[in-house]
């Protein structure tokens, strides 16, 4: 969420904000009925209304005195229970006034994405993202290569007929090694991430309140890609980085555990809305998947600092099972609502002879703690809101796939990546 007084303070900050990011009027067709200059008016009536209330609040409790006090001497009272019976009725009419302002604004924030870091180059699609560097070198598997669904059905390791029994499109079942592969994907990751870049694993719920995916920004602007369980009010989550970052709602952190650095596998699920007949075979856009999810509160200061750690980290997955990859900065139009700035990795995938993203790690700044209340004391013990950070580190159905095509050989096999070799007890995958 922004800032209240910056936007009411600086007209062209929302300006900015907005024709960076290629956005026009953020509450067309949501219910809000608002655009710039009503959003500009709301703020300001939403501002004298309180001050209206603080200034009869102040002159009730002048008053209340003065009648303490004639009633203490034995005086006349009446002008003056008069007059509090009248700021009584005046302030309730204005605190209702105020109650549905308060709503207005509050669901117009929440349709605000957040601001740009100057660093973040502009544009208007995915054609201007900026490839910030590479790694590794395209295997040479001659003509043959196959895309990965192809290579796990031939090894009978995926099996996307029986998934579609099960649940339809969209879902994918693992069998025997496909199974181990995907376990010590995960097991891999955490193992890394905990033993050597310092992570504290956690496992939390799959099923998450509204406030909770409105903290991170999934609500209200993405409910449609959602899975709501109605009765119970509750949402599947579509990121672990739901439950791990509401860990800390309300809460106001101790400046000495800061940065603090948390890791989560989780399965994911989404409904794809706006994904129809994109990417429908395979491991990529599925509605159920797994992922290991990096997440960090840190301090404003050090927070692009921290991205780029977080990021190294998320690369150095791709690295340690020797998989080509590039990273990429997100130009203003294609970068996510909540960003602030963003990378994403992409793995080269030979059989489908194109880049595929595997990760998206992102700098919120205070957009998400602002939203869940998330503060810190700093050293001059005043408390300041902490800034968020995430990541995938990584997608696994998508590494899954990228080991696939990237380790695939001419006779059918796969062979098995060395790090992921101790975990999965084999050289290579067969029929």
């Amino acid at each position: 969420m922004l800032d209240q007084k910056k936007l009411r303070d600086e007209p062209d900050y929302l300006r900015e904000i907005l024709g960076r990011r290629g956005v026009d009027n953020p509450w067309k067709g949501s219910g809000v009925g608002l655009d710039r200059e009503g959003f500009n008016d709301l703020l300001v009536k939403h501002k004298e209304t309180l001050a209206e209330i603080e200034s009869l609040r102040t002159r009730r409790n002048r008053i209340s005195e003065e009648f303490s006090g004639l009633k203490r001497g034995g005086r006349d009272t009446s002008v003056l229970t008069r007059e509090i019976e009248e700021l009584k009725t005046r302030m309730a009419a204005r605190e209702a006034e105020f109650g549905v302002l308060e709503r207005a604004l509050n669901d117009a924030l929440l349709r605000l994405p957040n601001a740009l870091h100057p660093g973040v180059p502009d544009g208007t699609g995915p054609q201007d993202n900026i490839e910030a560097r590479s790694w590794g070198q395209k295997p040479d598997l001659g003509r043959e290569t196959r895309p990965h669904w192809e290579i796990g059905e031939s090894l009978g390791i995926l099996d996307f007929v029986s998934a579609g029994k099960m649940s339809g499109s969209r879902f994918a079942a693992l069998i025997g090694a496909g199974a181990a592969l995907e376990r010590a994907l995960i097991s891999f990751m955490l193992d890394l991430h905990v033993g050597e870049h310092g992570y504290t694993e956690v496992f939390l719920p799959y099923l998450v309140s509204g406030k909770s995916m409105e903290g991170t920004g999934q609500l209200p602007k993405f409910e449609e890609e959602m899975f709501k369980a109605e009765k119970d009010d509750l949402y599947l989550i579509p990121t672990a980085e739901v439950s791990v970052t509401n860990q800390h709602r309300d809460d106001c952190m101790d400046l000495s555990i800061l940065p603090r650095k948390y890791v989560s596998y989780s399965a994911c699920f989404r409904r794809e809305a706006g994904s129809y007949g994109k990417d429908t075979k395979g491991l990529i856009r599925n509605h159920q998947f797994n992922k290991v999810e990096l997440v960090w509160f840190t301090l404003p200061e050090r927070s692009f600092d921290d991205l780029e750690v977080l990021t190294n980290d998320a690369e150095d997955v791709l690295k340690r099972l020797e998989i080509p990859y590039r990273v990429m900065v997100l130009c203003g139009a294609d970068i996510g609502f909540a960003s602030a700035k963003t990378y994403d990795i992409e793995v080269w995938m030979p059989g489908e002879k194109k880049w595929r993203e595997i990760s998206s790690c992102s700098c919120f700044t205070d957009f998400q703690a602002r939203r869940m209340n998330i503060k810190y004391k700093n050293q001059q013990n005043k408390r300041e809101y902490v800034h968020t950070l995430n990541g995938s580190g990584v997608a696994v159905g998508r590494l899954l796939a990228a080991v696939l095509e990237n380790y695939q050989k001419k006779n059918g096999d796969v062979s098995v990546p060395k790090v992921l070799q101790p975990y999965m007890k084999m050289e290579t995958i067969s029929r």
